[in-house]
């Protein structure tokens, strides 16, 4: 018997909630090509509207790099840089930004047109909202990002790049979840608490050692302490907690060894459910979900060990980023299929 009622699914909807997962996805990754290139603060200003329109002449383009000329990263990392290197920069965040416009476009335009036609499932309505409107403050947050680096800083603060970046990721994964759910319609049946609990927590720690990996960025702690498994020789390289509180968000080694720590947590916590979910035989492909999770966590640990023995080369740096968000979407999908599954025993 079928469980699933098919008044209370959409394919199209879902369809259409999975290409923009893969559109936020292409943009995680253009935004790690624009913070590692340096470029995320070659446009100084905010114009949501009139911003999607490049420089057109040679007027446009003295006026974008005088403005540029103006703030901390030109004046103490850039100076001397000719036009032409300034529109390598240039580019690529305007391409970021024209991303989340495009994002931003394919989801209203199209969640409107299926209210009208009352193809959303009524449950999922609200969901939909919900996720327009991050979108709408992602931008927000985006801008809040770029302007912490417009006058006392040369690059943006690592919490609000964290912030940014986490937002990015919420995004992803509701829009994964809510495609799920109008993929398949509503199940009531549930697994036992227990299980669903330990998915939950190996997506939780997850997404924060995603976190973690944004405040790495964010202070470009990967470009220091380059051996492993210690640093510099050390455990933990000498932290400077004159910063207080702060020393958790700006001081590199610190940075860098939470989110080395959190890694061995990562990979303890897989393993361990790995093998758990394996021996309850749980069904609807939990059991083979929660081995490609623990396959992605492995593959992700190598390359960011790799990434950080090559102080953090542009190929390298733009896969992990990638790879983490490939990692919180196959955790996110384990989750969803193992609270639709029966498994024998817990244990």
């Amino acid at each position: 018997m079928n469980r699933f009622s098919a008044w209370d699914r959409s394919r199209p909807v879902a369809i259409w909630l999975f290409c923009v997962a893969a559109l936020v996805f292409a943009m995680v990754v253009v935004g790690g090509i624009t913070r590692l290139t340096g470029s995320g603060l070659s446009i100084t200003e905010w114009k949501p509207i009139m911003g999607a329109v490049p420089p057109l002449n040679q007027a446009d383009w003295d006026e974008a790099f005088a403005l540029y000329r103006e703030i901390p990263q030109y004046q103490q990392v850039n100076a001397g840089m000719t036009l032409g290197e300034f529109k390598g920069i240039f580019w690529w965040e305007w391409i970021h930004r024209q991303l989340g416009r495009l994002i931003g476009v394919a989801f209203a335009v199209p969640f409107l047109v299926f209210l009208a036609l009352k193809m959303v499932p009524g449950r999922l309505v609200l969901r939909c909202v919900v996720l327009l409107g991050l979108g709408g403050l992602q931008g927000l947050i985006g801008w809040w990002m770029v302007s912490s680096g417009l006058s006392e800083r040369v690059d943006v603060a690592p919490e609000r790049l964290t912030v940014h970046l986490g937002l990015a990721f919420v995004i992803f994964v509701g829009l994964i979840w809510t495609g799920l759910e109008a993929w398949f319609g509503e199940d009531r049946t549930r697994s036992p608490a227990g299980w669903s609990r330990f998915a939950a927590l190996v997506l939780g720690v997850v997404f924060i050692q995603s976190l973690l990996g944004g405040l790495v960025a964010g202070s470009r702690a990967g470009m220091v302490y380059t051996d492993w498994p210690l640093m510099n020789g050390m455990v933990i390289a000498p932290v400077n907690w004159g910063q207080g509180a702060l020393a958790f968000l700006h001081d590199q080694a610190l940075v860098q060894f939470n989110h080395r720590i959190m890694a061995y947590a990562l990979l303890a916590l897989t393993t361990v459910y790995a093998v758990q979910v394996i021996r309850a035989k749980l069904a609807q492909g939990a059991g083979a979900s929660a081995w490609v999770v623990l396959a992605l966590v492995w593959a992700q640990a190598v390359l960011g060990i790799a990434t950080l023995m090559h102080a953090v080369p542009l190929s390298l740096g733009v896969l992990h980023q990638a790879g983490a968000a490939v990692v919180l979407g196959a955790a996110t999908v384990n989750l969803w299929l193992v609270r639709r599954s029966q498994p024998r025993m817990f244990g």
